[in-house]
């Protein structure tokens, strides 16, 4: 990513798919957000000073299951030592398990990062895991071979 390119990113507010961060103190508001894109419609999150890139590592193993976000640095020009971290990431497709961050899904609502509800994350297991919550899976409690009825 050129500097143009950036600059022209985060010309605009923070949207659905776009989330920026001042600097390394947000990184943990940022792992919620880019968890949220990879449960959503995928984005890009932008801090404004680089982190070490052993934090960003660090950050990035709180979220399961794994990922490899793409990374790019961006060096300032007039700013030596200083670059802007760009960190892009894939959107959920059905099918797949949800992510977490810290055991905790995130999902992405406009411009807002929002804890995922309950339903919707079980729905979303329900899509990855069908034959673990089909009905010929659950025990049927207190039913014995006597109670088949070989007619029906």
């Amino acid at each position: 990513m050129t500097l143009e390119e950036l600059k022209k990113l985060i010309s605009k507010d923070e949207t659905k798919n776009i989330e920026l961060k001042k600097s390394t103190g947000e990184l943990r508001e940022g792992m919620h957000s880019a968890c949220a894109f990879l449960n959503s419609d995928g984005g890009i999150l932008v801090f404004g000073v680089t982190p070490s890139r052993r934090d960003i590592a660090q950050a990035l193993a709180g979220i399961e299951p794994a990922v490899s976000p793409v990374i790019e640095y961006v060096d300032i020009p007039d700013k030596p030592n200083h670059q802007v971290i760009v960190l892009m990431f894939n959107p959920w497709v059905y099918g797949q398990k949800p992510y977490t961050f810290h055991g905790k899904p995130y999902y992405r609502l406009e411009s807002v990062t929002k804890a995922m509800p309950r339903d919707m994350y079980d729905e979303r297991l329900r899509q990855n895991f069908p034959h673990q919550f089909s009905w010929e899976m659950r025990v049927a409690d207190k039913i014995t071979i006597g109670d088949l009825d070989e007619k029906k």
